[in-house]
């Protein structure tokens, strides 16, 4: 009877000091959580740019990982494009250039003048001259008063220039040496020759 009542106060003490356990348990779950005590930044590791990367391989190699290699990509890709439109527009404007010169010295290039520097000529029947550009070799027609049957031909310099054939031949008339005779000024790009007037015809120096 002793042995069956110590049993049940044993059994109720057990009872209880597991309820107060629970209870306990309880009651620190729905306590207040406290604040840690704040730690520096400094103290933890920087994280590494997305750009770069260090990573561990499997055999605790320090591996660098690259960022997203598309940016490259779009950057050779706008590079090679901007030079694909650079060339296309040089194009262009030496397109556009040569169409200007077709529309204005044709081609062969050529320049018409007509011009009284007293080769049987007059008012009514100046002397016609054609300055051209025949494949990179200028030459001078001159028709003196107008007459086809008494052309003369005279012999220009040679053209060595890339595309020398574009290169348009023009023409002024004035007297250069004083001499009372209308001379010819030859343009070609920047360079100046003078054909002289003797009379009859017209001579280099």
């Amino acid at each position: 009877m002793r042995d069956g009542r110590q049993m049940r106060e044993q059994t109720a003490q057990h009872t209880l000091l597991k309820r107060r356990a629970s209870a306990d348990q309880y009651a620190l779950m729905q306590g207040p959580i406290t604040h840690e005590e704040e730690v520096p930044d400094s103290y933890y590791p920087q994280r590494m740019p997305t750009s770069t990367r260090r990573y561990v391989d499997t055999r605790g190699h320090q591996v660098i990982q690259q960022g997203n290699r598309r940016i490259a990509l779009f950057v050779c890709i706008g590079m090679v494009t901007m030079v694909a439109l650079w060339f296309i527009i040089q194009l262009l404007v030496i397109w556009w250039t040569n169409q200007q010169l077709n529309a204005t010295y044709q081609y062969p290039r050529m320049y018409q003048a007509d011009e009284i520097v007293g080769h049987s000529d007059s008012t009514d029947h100046p002397t016609h001259f054609i300055f051209e550009n025949l494949h990179g070799q200028v030459i001078i027609i001159e028709f003196p008063g107008g007459d086809y049957t008494h052309a003369r031909v005279y012999k220009g310099p040679t053209l060595y220039a890339d595309n020398a054939d574009q290169t348009p031949v023009t023409a002024e008339f004035k007297d250069v040496n004083g001499d009372g005779k209308v001379d010819i000024v030859l343009h070609i790009q920047d360079q100046r020759i003078v054909f002289y007037n003797t009379g009859t015809e017209f001579k280099t120096q």
